[in-house]
């Protein structure tokens, strides 16, 4: 089929005066998938390839040959930055063709949201937040505005199949269908999908519908990419190193530091002159930390300020404000970010990505060096990791270089392998449970016990969760008084259910902490968490200010601006590492091979933890010895099956190893003091690992695992199962430990362990 010729005249008329020569091998591909078939889509093709095109062409080619009563087509994203991306996009592609496309979140205006509602049509942009409130507040009107609904696209989906986040999308989508009477087809977007098959399934739950995921040749993939390595103070890791490594990507003057400099950022600092770079951290502390420290270089070599910042925290106007600045291809500032900015926002001519420290997983490795190459440029990453030097006392695990080597790892599953993170599809979203229940009951009002169960309990995301789990959910909601039973025997919410529920924080699952407003003048800032004393400065929009007043009723700071360079705290932020990147990471360490985009100090500090490596035995066996009854433990798991590791060792070997003091640094590995010699160590989680035991069994006794955002409000009993079966990876756990046999050994003659 020729899918250009298939395409209506104003999307033809589109791609003439846009000047495309031809179709990309996505576009035809889903063209003849979304054309040919009545299935779920699932498109995986490499940034800035033009997905949204390839998807829209076609939906609204046949939405144009047979047009939707209601609204057509609803478009859903992680970010309100993309849907405002995006709105843009699309507005070109249907204004000439008088297609309503509606933006429907927090910051969109009201008088459009009135008037999509006066007359539904187009295309609906929404959060999943959003989603939420949606069909709470506006539970009536659902039918209307989407009772012909032909197509839901879901953009980014890598970033929803991991968390409850993902599952509560998935939920709203069969809750809405099923109030609006509607069967859409499903179109999922992403760059980085690890396992198409798992993700097609996750994209098709509930819908009836299969998927169909498009095969093409994308194209080879060209990168630049380098990685360095910094201590944070002299001296650096090739000084007396032997070693032939490469030289800097490039020449650059070396400017003046300011006072206890940060070498990683000056490095940063030289590379980003004269270019519109981003700047990846994994956190929004480090953020502000590395945009302040970067500003002081500029007023330390007399340059004008050329550093923004953009993270969740920042107010709308500071954020819109980075955005837009990365849209001007005349611009030469650089971005100081978080993953607000990892996910599809177009922005423009982006030369260079540097990432401080490695990320948590291949996805958001891949997003944020998909942020740069694009029209026609190859993509382009610098890492630039630092650590500081090992105190002189330190023990063994203290002289690896985590980061680097998980850097390395991430880098080489990807080149190798192609491996992305698979979809999470084994828990049991307790949490979510609760949620779906409340905000069912918020929309629908009075319900019957079986009539709530039939509507909840029936979502795909919840079919590991049984009726007996759920009758013990409804029990205790109505101990605490967020349930109560009308006279005729209903459920409805009850007064303390409904502060939870009229509170716009209800709409998010995700873990969220209690913010405060910070505003300097009329000036809205952002938020933080834990507002200092009045007179104690904080870090926020990388710069520093000093607290004149806290209102702790309205939660809200007042600040004047001040000269200086302190940490800023927004909440913790967990990792989620796959056990693929640690195995990756232990052969990093054993293997002698070179990779090409390590720079000088990179490859002299890798040199050094291989002999590490190699010397201190870690290559042989997971367990090493640090002197005295001191140990150390590499288990080369995921954070998940670490998590199992730590209390399996505590719980079920402490006792029989005389095993105390037991401290970790997730997922990498543990220290503790036992008894035991190795062979005991060996011998005994061998033989408790073969045992069938509940996975109960690794929840400490009294232990009440608060894990995700509900959980408070869960029966202990329920918070305690969900932990044990739905967070901790126990035959993870079990598979390496019991792989761990081989070390065993035996006594010889003399009694010397052979191992």
């Amino acid at each position: 089929m020729n899918v250009f010729e298939r395409y209506a005249p104003f999307i033809q008329d589109y791609i003439y005066r846009s000047g495309w020569q031809s179709l990309r091998a996505v576009q035809n591909a889903a063209g003849d998938a979304i054309f040919q078939s009545d299935q779920n889509v699932l498109l995986t093709a490499s940034t800035a390839s033009g997905k949204t095109e390839a998807a829209f062409f076609p939906i609204l080619t046949l939405l144009d040959e047979d047009p939707s009563r209601t609204v057509g087509v609803l478009y859903i994203a992680p970010l309100k930055a993309l849907i405002n991306d995006q709105f843009g996009r699309l507005n070109e592609l249907c204004e000439e063709q008088g297609i309503a496309v509606t933006r429907w979140h927090g910051d969109a205006s009201q008088s459009a949201k009135r008037k999509l509602m006066k007359k539904p049509s187009g295309i609906l942009q929404i959060t999943p937040e959003s989603l939420e409130s949606l069909l709470i507040n506006k539970h009536m009107e659902i039918p209307s505005l989407f009772g012909d609904l032909r197509f839901i696209v879901i953009d980014e989906i890598h970033s929803l199949l991991r968390a409850d986040r993902g599952l509560q999308t998935f939920c709203l989508i069969e809750r809405l269908c099923r109030l609006a009477g509607c069967e859409p087809r499903r179109i999922g977007l992403s760059a980085t999908i690890g396992d198409p098959e798992l993700a097609g399934q996750f994209l098709a739950s509930g819908s009836g519908r299969g998927t169909v995921i498009p095969k093409f040749d994308g194209g080879r993939e060209v990168w630049r990419l380098s990685m360095e390595h910094f201590y944070n103070t002299a001296p650096q890791a090739d000084e007396g190193c032997a070693v032939t490594a490469p030289t800097p990507p490039e020449e650059a003057p070396t400017d003046a530091a300011p006072k206890a400099a940060d070498p990683g950022v000056g490095y940063i600092f030289e590379h980003t002159r004269g270019r519109k770079c981003l700047v990846f951290t994994n956190s929004r502390e480090e953020c502000e930390a590395v945009c302040q420290q970067l500003r002081q270089y500029c007023e330390v070599n007399g340059e004008p300020d050329r550093f923004l910042i953009h993270h969740g925290n920042l107010s709308a106007s500071y954020r819109e404000s980075a955005e837009d600045e990365m849209k001007d291809d005349d611009s030469l500032m650089s971005v100081c970010a978080t993953a607000t900015l990892e996910l599809g926002i177009d922005v423009g001519r982006l030369e260079r990505a540097f990432q401080i420290d490695a990320p948590f997983t291949v996805s958001g490795f891949l997003q944020r060096m998909g942020r740069t190459g694009r029209r026609g440029d190859p993509s382009e990453m610098w890492f630039v990791m630092r650590e500081d030097h090992a105190e002189a006392r330190a023990m063994l695990p203290d002289s690896i270089p985590w980061y680097l080597i998980q850097g390395i790892a991430l880098v080489q599953l990807y080149v190798e392998e192609r491996f992305v993170e698979p979809p999470r599809l084994d828990r049991l979203p307790f949490s979510l449970l609760y949620h779906q229940t409340m905000s069912t009951l918020a929309s629908h009002g009075e319900m019957t016990p079986g009539e709530l169960a039939s509507r909840v309990l029936t979502l795909s995301c919840f079919h590991r969760i049984g009726p007996e789990d759920y009758r013990l959910l409804l029990r205790h909601l109505l101990e605490i008084g967020h349930v109560e039973r009308t006279e005729n025997g209903g459920l409805i919410l009850g007064l303390a259910g409904e502060r939870v529920v009229n509170n716009y924080k209800f709409y998010a699952v995700f873990q969220e902490n209690v913010e405060y407003t910070v505003r300097a003048g009329s000036e809205q800032l952002g938020t933080i968490v834990k507002p200092p004393p009045v007179g104690d400065k904080i870090a926020i929009a990388g710069r520093v200010w000093v607290v004149e007043e806290v209102d702790h009723k309205r939660r809200e700071v007042f600040c004047t601006l001040v000269k200086g360079n302190i940490p800023a705290y927004f909440g913790d932020v967990a990792g989620d590492i796959h056990t693929r990147i640690l195995e990756r990471m232990y052969r990093v360490l054993a293997e002698d091979r070179p990779y090409p985009y390590l720079m000088r100090h990179a490859v002299c500090r890798l040199a050094d933890a291989r002999e590490t490596f190699r010397k201190s035995l870690m290559s042989e066996r997971p367990l090493v010895h640090l002197g005295g009854k001191m140990w150390a433990l590499f288990p080369w798991v995921g954070s998940y099956a670490f998590l199992a590791m730590e209390r399996f060792l505590k719980l079920r070997c402490g006792p029989r190893l005389g095993l105390k003091g037991l401290q970790s640094s997730r997922p990498y590995y543990m220290q503790f003091t036992m008894q035991a010699d190795e062979r005991e160590f060996y011998a005994v989680v061998s033989e408790e690992a073969a045992k069938d035991f509940d996975a109960l069994e690794l929840v400490y006794p009294k232990e009440v695992p608060v894990f995700e955002k509900y959980d408070e409000y869960v029966p202990e009993e329920l918070v305690r199962k969900g932990f044990a079966y739905g967070v901790l990876d126990v035959r993870g756990m079990k598979e390496r430990v019991l792989s761990w046999e081989k070390f065993g050994g035996e006594r010889n003659e003399d009694g010397i362990h052979e191992l």
